[in-house]
């Protein structure tokens, strides 16, 4: 084996490394991120329903009041 293989084969050998950690990273990244989704989910959905309330409210229609 030569020295130019040698060398190249180590460079090679740190792309992938540098490649794998990179998607290592994102995988990471997006995995915390779609942990947190549902409990962002599950407060937008509270919110909505909170304001619906609200406009309901406004409305002048109660909790006990059907739609006409």
């Amino acid at each position: 084996m030569t020295e130019t293989d040698s060398k190249a084969k180590r460079e090679l050998t740190e792309k992938m490394e540098a490649t794998m950690q990179n998607l290592q990273s994102k995988f990471q990244d997006l995995s915390d991120q779609l942990v947190c989704l549902p409990d962002e989910m599950g407060t937008r959905i509270e919110d909505l329903g909170q304001n619906v309330a609200d406009l309901m409210a406004q409305a002048g229609m109660g909790e006990h009041q059907s739609p006409k």
